[in-house]
């Protein structure tokens, strides 16, 4: 990197918050994906005001910058160019205000996703937004990538709940978008804008976050079925019976087999799905759409059923959800992951092609994920565990992704294009849209520092490497 902007950059923040030696680079290479690069400098700035102060420098020398949290995203979005700089946003993480008589909170992108969380939760107050990552994963991450979660299917995605944003532009100006109020066509929706761009249009320095009333009651019941078939039917029955559950979540054969043996929880040896399903709201409310779901359950074929009774009961349960991955890597090190969506009625044909394409591509193949809006996680590696069979899985991968968009759904549902699926984002787009989307980000980006070699195909990220 320059000499001079290495100079100008320790001034500003102090030798101490900008690293440049190789053992500290080599902490900053990676993240939740397979995609490493080591950037050439890392950053670490104490306050909002060094944010502008640090774009001013990276522009004037034409350096890269990615701003990045926790690193938990899964498309390498957070990877810098190994001819960039990494910026480190954890350290700004103050909840600056939790407001009950609005029902917002004022935050800092490093914020923590469950701090957050419990901050508000301590006031009466419910922050629905709940990534599977949400224990590390900070706010900023979950703003950039649009982060989903297990609550979506009732309560919506992060973007549902981002009221206003302050943003740092290429130009080091800085920008106040949306407002406190939840009715506001003040301009452009630029708020919007910003959520899930995956920090290539600015820099995230604040957020006004929308919270709602902390629900009364909660029940959560799991239920194993004789087949994806029932299980995936239950999905649209429970919504006729006007009940909308808080989380909807399934796993399928291979995931029942894993965790029953990690957990030694005893599942039925027959059983081909689980359903977790978890309602909440009025305790009167919660307790009549219970008995619903357990009656759905019970007509549409479910082998066993289990209600948690207590709070205890309750983490009995969900440890099987949460295990998968743990229980996954017990039988291989490492999988290949993959996160689509279909719209939820083609959930079934979506889940009898993976089973296609597991026997087509001789894979061991894992389905699970929020049947409730249509997400769903794929993990595979090769059936044989001494293969290391590269062309094989990219030609798995390739027909996964060409599933989704066959059934109008799309290549990333939660987990964002990052460098691995910007390949692939013409499935999604067509070309009018893809070019409208690039003249934005060169409209707010001219010289491309934010962030590059994500999302868009043509645009290289340097010597980034996987």
């Amino acid at each position: 990197m320059n000499p001079e902007a290495i100079r100008l950059l320790s001034d500003l923040l102090g030798p101490s918050n900008l690293k440049t030696a190789l053992e500290d680079r080599i902490t900053y290479a990676f993240d939740a994906s397979g995609t490493r690069a080591i950037p050439e400098a890392v950053l670490f700035p104490r306050t909002r005001e060094d944010v502008p102060e640090i774009v001013k420098i990276a522009a004037r020398f034409g350096i890269p910058i990615t701003a990045r949290g926790a690193g938990s995203g899964l498309t390498g979005g957070a990877v810098a160019p190994s001819s960039g700089m990494v910026l480190d946003m954890s350290c700004l993480d103050r909840i600056i205000r939790i407001d009950p008589g609005n029902l917002l909170a004022e935050v800092e992108p490093g914020v923590v996703t469950a701090e957050l969380q419990a901050a508000v939760e301590r006031e009466g107050l419910f922050y629905p937004p709940d990534p599977a990552s949400g224990s590390f994963s900070t706010i900023g991450g979950n703003i950039a990538e649009n982060a989903g979660g297990m609550r979506a299917v009732k309560y919506g995605v992060t973007r549902n709940y981002v009221m206003g944003l302050e943003v740092v532009l290429a130009s080091g100006e800085v920008i106040h978008t949306g407002s406190k109020c939840l009715k506001d066509v003040v301009g452009y929706d630029l708020t919007t804008l910003f959520v899930g761009s995956e920090g290539t249009l600015g820099i995230i320095t604040r957020a006004i976050l929308r919270l709602l009333p902390l629900p009364e009651a909660r029940r959560t019941l799991l239920a194993l079925f004789p087949s994806m078939s029932k299980a995936a039917e239950t999905v649209p029955r429970l919504f006729k019976s006007r009940v909308v559950p808080s989380t909807l979540e399934f796993m399928d054969r291979v995931c029942i087999e894993v965790v029953s043996k990690y957990l030694e929880s005893g599942f039925p040896e027959n059983a081909e799905a689980v359903l977790l399903i978890e309602v909440d709201g009025r305790r009167s409310a919660v307790n009549e759409e219970m008995g619903e779901v357990h009656r759905v359950c019970k007509e549409q074929g479910a082998m066993e059923i289990q209600t948690a009774a207590s709070e205890s009961e309750r983490d009995v349960l969900w440890r099987s959800r949460r295990s998968i991955h743990n229980a996954l890597r017990r039988l291989r090190p490492r999988w290949e992951e993959e996160d689509v969506s279909v719209p939820i009625a083609s959930i079934p044909a979506m889940i009898e092609t993976m089973e296609q394409i597991r026997r087509s591509h001789g894979l061991l193949l894992a389905c699970f994920g929020h049947v409730g809006d249509g997400n769903l996680h794929i993990s595979y590696v090769p059936k044989d565990e001494t293969a290391t069979d590269s062309p094989r899985l990219g030609r798995a991968r390739h027909d996964i992704l060409r599933a989704a968009v066959d059934l109008e759904g799309r290549i990333a549902a939660e987990h964002g294009i990052g460098s691995i699926k910007r390949k692939e984002i013409g499935w999604n787009l067509d070309q009018p849209t893809l070019h409208l989307m690039e003249t934005v980000k060169h409209l707010l980006d001219p010289d491309g520092i934010f962030n590059p070699g994500k999302i868009f195909p043509g645009e290289e990220a340097g010597s980034h490497a996987s």
